[in-house]
């Protein structure tokens, strides 16, 4: 993990609701953290070799931990199998600085929506919206009361009242009525959401049919999308400062291709989700594939992430 800056022991493991561990992870030394930002995530190395992406989901104004949680993801790729079963209290485990690509911005009112374990950034978001005394709501939607983390320190909390659940399995009085609290919002407002993949979009394309401009609306995914390959093709990807070339089969990642050709990327998640393998784009038309770009980024076919992205043609000229 290049990205990797400090060293943090499992301070304690706990379950927070059915398929859901937090991790508290506090500084060897007793030295405070290095500060982050409601939206905050950073990457953990849950064993050696493998590397996933958290939202911090404590008070962001602590300095003497770190707190995250992790869903049990019955389609993992190893990194919650290996938070559930294989971490234990007492480890020491590497982590990154926090980074934030989901930050809060200013705003008369803020409406959070969590879905699932979507709660972890969410949560850190109405804590610091309290302390600031800011106007905002959340709604915390769950498949059933029992899969819903982190209730009881809501319910102690100081914002309490302005947290509204919702359960697929409840009666239909409590679900989201998305259209009215997107209608009852207000013109000033925005809003940001995180979750499934299924719940943002969801959430977003409920925002835009109601004419919620882009800049209103924040979301963070936590994977990377589903897409067809079968007509993936070869190309090649030259580099701007040494002339070289290097091709690209259909079964391989720009990433893996570079890799095995000698020229290093910093990666962390591959999904396309965190952002770290950004790289700027001089020539060729690209195949945004990630969930990190905006739309109007993607357009300015001026960067890309090369661990899922490639190109619509033979060749992109990368500033490498």
């Amino acid at each position: 993990m290049e990205t990797t800056q400090l060293s943090v022991r499992i301070a304690r493991k706990a379950v927070e609701a059915t398929d859901i561990v937090s991790l508290e992870l506090a500084p060897l030394e007793g030295a405070a953290l290095p500060p982050f930002s409601a939206g905050s995530h950073i990457d953990v190395e849950v064993k050696p070799g493998l590397v996933r992406q958290y939202s911090l989901c404590n008070d962001p104004t602590e300095s003497h931990r770190y707190l995250i949680g992790v869903l049990r993801d019955p389609v993992s790729r190893g990194g919650s199998v290996a938070v559930h079963e294989l971490l234990q209290e007492g480890q020491v485990l590497r982590i990154s600085a926090p980074r934030n690509h989901f930050a809060l911005v200013p705003a008369k009112r803020s409406i959070l929506f969590a879905g699932g374990i979507g709660v972890t950034p969410i949560l850190c978001m109405a804590e610091r919206l309290a302390q600031s005394g800011a106007d905002f709501e959340m709604h915390y939607c769950a498949r059933s009361a029992d899969r819903a983390a982190f209730v009881e320190r809501i319910r102690r909390s100081p914002f309490a009242a302005k947290v509204h659940f919702h359960y697929d399995d409840g009666d239909a009085a409590q679900k989201l009525d998305l259209g009215a609290v997107l209608e009852a919002a207000g013109a000033d407002a925005h809003l940001y959401v995180c979750g499934p993949s299924g719940f943002i979009d969801f959430v977003t394309k409920g925002a835009a049919a109601r004419q919620w401009s882009a800049e209103r609306v924040h979301f963070e995914y936590f994977a990377g999308q589903k897409v067809d390959t079968s007509a993936d093709g070869c190309f090649e990807v030259k580099l701007a400062s040494s002339g070289k070339c290097v091709s690209v089969p259909p079964t391989k990642t720009v990433v893996t291709a570079l890799r095995e050709a000698g020229v290093n990327v910093e990666v962390s998640c591959e999904q396309g989700v965190c952002g770290t393998c950004l790289t700027r784009v001089l020539e060729g038309e690209v195949d945004h594939r990630d969930n990190y770009l905006t739309d109007e980024e993607k357009a300015a076919n001026d960067q890309f992430l090369p661990c899922c992205s490639r190109a619509r043609g033979k060749q992109l000229v990368l500033d490498l």
